[in-house]
C-alpha cells in the first residue's frame, strides 16, 4: 500500500490521498470541520490519531460517501469513531434505515453542509455544499481533475446516463464556490465556479 499524504487547504478543510495501483488514479478524502465536528468525506484508511489531528480533536460528527463506488473505510472510520454514515439510499441498497441516515437532493447536515444529487453519474451520486469561508464544494466521481485528463468530466463509460449528468452539474452553479474538492484528482482553490462554468460551457 502507497503511503498517505495529508494537506491542509484552509483551518476548516484537510485533503488526504492515497495512489491505488488497482485504480491507477489517486484517490482523495476530505476532512471539513464545521460548528458542530469534523466531517469524513469518502474516507480512505488513515489512523485514527491522524484523523483526530484534522480536527483538532474534535468530534467526528459523521462520514458521507458521494457514491456507490466510494464505500472505501466508511464503515471501518463509522465504527472507529461512533459516527453516522451518511450516504443516498442507491449508495448501500442492502442497509436499512438502522445504519444509514439517509441524505437527497436539498437535505442539509448539522454543520451546514448541503446535498445536491447529480443523477447520472454514478450510483447514489451526490456533492457537498459548505457556504462557508467562500464556498467549498466537494464532488465525488462525476468531476475529476488529474492528468492526462485534467478538469474534466467522468467518462462517459462510467456513467449511468452522461448527458442527464451534465445536465445535473449545472446545479452546482447555483452554489458560489471559490472552492472544488474531488475524490480522484487535485482541489480547486480558486474561482472554482468560474472554471465549472466555463467546463460546461464548452
Amino acid at each position: 500500500m502507497s503511503s498517505v499524504e495529508i494537506h491542509q487547504i484552509s483551518r476548516q478543510i484537510s485533503v488526504w490521498q492515497r495512489y491505488d495501483p488497482a485504480l491507477k488514479a489517486d484517490l482523495f478524502s476530505t476532512a471539513l470541520l464545521t460548528d458542530i465536528g469534523l466531517y469524513l468525506v469518502d474516507p480512505i484508511p488513515l489512523p485514527p490519531d491522524e484523523v483526530r489531528a484534522l480536527g483538532g480533536e474534535r468530534e467526528i460528527a459523521g462520514i458521507v460517501v458521494t457514491n456507490a463506488n466510494h464505500a472505501r473505510s466508511a464503515a471501518q472510520h463509522s465504527k472507529t469513531f461512533a459516527a453516522p454514515i451518511f450516504a443516498h439510499r442507491d449508495t448501500f441498497p442492502e442497509l436499512d434505515a438502522s445504519e444509514l441516515k439517509e441524505i437527497k437532493d436539498g437535505s442539509v447536515l448539522r454543520g451546514e453542509l448541503e446535498i445536491i444529487e447529480i443523477p447520472g453519474a454514478a450510483a447514489g451520486e451526490i456533492a457537498i455544499y459548505a457556504a462557508a469561508d467562500g464556498g467549498t464544494i466537494i464532488v465525488g466521481d462525476a468531476l475529476i481533475n488529474f492528468e492526462p485528463y485534467g478538469f474534466t468530466f467522468l467518462p462517459g463509460k462510467y456513467c449511468q446516463g452522461e448527458k442527464q449528468m451534465r445536465v445535473s452539474l449545472r446545479k452546482l452553479l447555483e452554489h458560489p464556490a471559490e472552492r472544488l474538492l474531488f475524490a480522484h484528482g487535485m482541489p480547486i482553490l480558486k474561482e472554482a465556479t468560474a472554471r465549472l462554468r466555463g467546463l460546461l460551457e464548452e
